[in-house]
C-alpha cells in the first residue's frame, strides 16, 4: 500500500510537533487534504526568515524578513533588530516594528563579493557595542540572506564569547555553504576584541 504525499506531510508535521513542542514558539500545524488533492495549512502556521537561528539567549540571526515572517518574530518578543545593509528599510518592515515597540539599529554595510570586499571595522564595533547591550535583548541580526555580513558580526561576537577560531569558522561556513567566503574569515581572524574588553559580557556560555 503506498502512502500519498499529503499523509507523508502530515507524519513528518507530527513528528516536528512532537520534537519541539516544549518549544513556546512552535505552534501546531493543521494540514488537511481538500477536493482537489492540495495540501490546506492552518491559519496559525508560523514561518522563520531565511536562515533563522538562535545564536544565544536573547540573540537570533536571520536573512531579511519578509511580511510572511513577521507573525513568527512576534512571538520572539524583539526589543531591537540589527540591520547590517545599506538599503533603506521598506516601510511596511517600519510599520511592523512601530507596532511592536521594536527599535531599528541600522548599520549600512555594503555586500560586495571578492575580491572586493570592504568590511567597515569600525562599523562591525560600533554594531558589537549594540549586540553586547543586554538592554536592546531580544536582539535579531539580519543582512539579506544572513550569511556574510550577518556570519562577521557573529563571528566577532563569537571571538568575544572566547570560542575557538575552528568553531567559528564552522557556524560561519554553516549558514554561508557554498557561498562562503575567505575574506570573510579573514577579517573575523583579525578582528581585534582587545579595545572592547571593557564592555560587560553576560552570555549565556560564560556563565557555565
Amino acid at each position: 500500500m503506498q502512502v500519498s504525499e499529503v499523509q507523508q506531510l502530515q507524519l513528518q508535521i507530527q513528528l516536528q510537533h512532537h520534537h519541539n513542542q516544549e518549544t513556546p514558539m512552535c505552534k501546531k500545524i493543521q494540514v488537511q487534504e481538500d477536493e482537489n488533492s492540495k495540501v490546506v495549512e492552518g491559519d496559525d502556521f508560523l514561518i522563520p526568515p531565511l536562515n533563522f537561528a538562535m545564536v544565544d539567549n536573547g540573540i537570533f540571526r536571520s536573512g531579511f524578513p519578509e511580511p510572511v515572517n513577521f507573525s513568527f518574530l512576534q512571538t520572539l518578543r524583539l526589543r531591537s533588530i540589527i540591520y547590517l545593509c545599506p538599503e533603506p528599510y521598506p516601510e511596511t518592515n517600519l510599520e511592523f516594528l512601530k507596532s511592536n515597540g521594536i527599535k531599528l539599529y541600522h548599520f549600512g554595510i555594503e555586500g560586495h563579493k571578492e575580491p572586493f570586499v570592504n568590511i567597515p571595522e569600525d562599523t562591525i564595533r560600533e554594531a558589537l557595542k549594540v549586540l553586547l547591550d543586554v538592554r536592546n535583548h531580544p536582539v535579531i541580526i539580519h543582512c539579506k540572506r544572513g550569511k556574510h555580513r550577518t556570519g562577521c558580526l557573529v563571528g566577532c561576537y563569537r571571538k568575544m564569547q572566547k570560542w575557538c577560531l575552528s568553531s567559528v569558522f564552522d557556524e560561519y561556513q554553516r549558514f554561508a555553504a557554498a557561498k562562503a567566503r575567505v575574506s570573510d574569515q579573514r577579517f573575523v581572524e583579525l578582528f581585534d576584541i582587545s579595545s572592547m574588553k571593557h564592555l560587560p559580557i553576560s552570555f549565556s556560555c560564560l556563565k557555565r
